[in-house]
């Protein structure tokens, strides 16, 4: 609630935080809570086991979420419905596209590395995000066609037998957009609710009784093992 009302109440004027909003903050930073190895997490203890400070860690690790695969995938969810929108809200042949492969199209939201079946944080959003536009009265074309996109590709046979079903991204962007909070702040919203275990896990590493190593991942080189030698001092330069 203090939050919220540091970002949109102003001064002279009363403000009043609807519950509704309030409670989907909470269930925001909430699911967004870090859990296990991802991308900024792991970036988080790579930078963080060198010694650098808790800043510089925390500045590598939202370098990692920036990315739209990553932090950046609900906000790119907002945009994906919006151009969808644009061309007369026609999602079956944006979907077609997906399933052929065409143009670099790719549906937003759907998919997991972890949870290979549905995501249990996608259907907690989908009902705050019902809530939300219930009790504000608010319609936004782009809930109708979120449900509509997730209700085709949950009977097609090409999404269910890829395993791609909605994510905590595919609902939380229009949560915020509800909210009133800025598309290009979707991924501050997420680093506020990973900052907690990122810090937990520096900390995790400092606090070591046994003293911690810099983390030093291997590689296995792929490539060719013999190839022909050039002697490129015999070309013109």
């Amino acid at each position: 609630s203090n939050f919220l009302r540091m970002m949109f109440a102003v001064p002279a004027e009363d403000y009043e935080v609807p519950k509704v909003y309030e409670d989907a903050m909470n269930m925001l930073l909430i699911l967004h809570a870090d859990h296990e190895q991802n991308c900024s997490t792991s970036t988080m203890r790579m930078v963080g086991s060198s010694e650098a400070n808790l800043f510089a860690s925390i500045s590598a690790a939202i370098c990692g979420l920036w990315g739209p695969r990553h932090g950046g995938a609900n906000q790119a969810v907002i945009e994906m419905l919006e151009n969808i929108q644009a061309a007369g809200g026609d999602y079956d042949t944006f979907l077609d596209k997906v399933k052929k492969g065409e143009d670099g199209v790719r549906l937003m939201g759907f998919g997991h590395r972890v949870y290979k079946n549905f995501d249990p944080r996608a259907k907690l959003l989908k009902e705050q995000a019902d809530a939300i536009f219930e009790r504000m009265g608010i319609h936004d074309p782009l809930l109708d066609l979120a449900k509509k996109i997730e209700e085709r590709a949950l009977s097609d046979e090409y999404f269910i037998k890829r395993k791609l079903y909605p994510n905590v991204d595919f609902y939380s962007g229009i949560i915020y957009r509800a909210m009133g909070i800025p598309t290009e702040m979707f991924t501050v919203m997420f680093v506020l609710g990973r900052l907690p275990g990122w810090i937990a896990h520096w900390m995790e590493q400092r606090n070591d009784p046994d003293g911690y190593r810099i983390h030093r991942p291997r590689q296995i080189y792929m490539g060719e093992t013999e190839r022909e030698f050039e002697d490129w001092g015999t070309k013109a330069l």
